[in-house]
């Protein structure tokens, strides 16, 4: 008898695993990962849409996506006025993909259901601006 009060218990565990691997599911679904060339055609075509440079005022000052604004990986979470609408298309880059990839995943945990991430500037194709 003793061993049958065990199996609801297992399923009861087994229950709330699968709920709590649903949330990293669905903040993952909301990213999604192209090449520098497909973030510039689906830009192309967006119509409410914001490209974010997750580098440091450094880094963007050099060299950034023209209409680009910067708002660096360690603040990103602080999700400020330009980031408001969760469900807006938010293209992201950096230098090689690293922050970007982390942005995504902290801009996913907070709710937001549309991101890009194309990695780094240097497979960028279109137009780059300094200052």
């Amino acid at each position: 008898m003793k061993r049958l009060s065990i199996i609801p218990a297992l399923f009861a565990a087994l229950a709330l695993t699968a709920c709590a691997g649903g949330g990293a599911q669905a903040a993952t679904d909301a990213i999604r990962t192209v090449s520098g060339a497909e973030a510039e055609a689906l830009i192309a075509q967006a119509e409410n849409y914001v490209i974010v440079d997750v580098r440091t005022p450094e880094e963007f000052a050099a060299a950034h996506v023209a209409g680009a604004i910067n708002i660096p990986v360690e603040t990103i979470a602080d999700a400020p006025a330009a980031l408001a609408n969760k469900d807006q298309t938010i293209f992201l880059y950096c230098r090689s993909g690293n922050r970007s990839a982390q942005a995504a995943g902290k801009l996913a945990q907070l709710g937001y259901t549309d991101l890009v991430d194309f990695g780094g500037l240097s497979g960028w194709p279109g137009e780059v601006e300094a200052g």
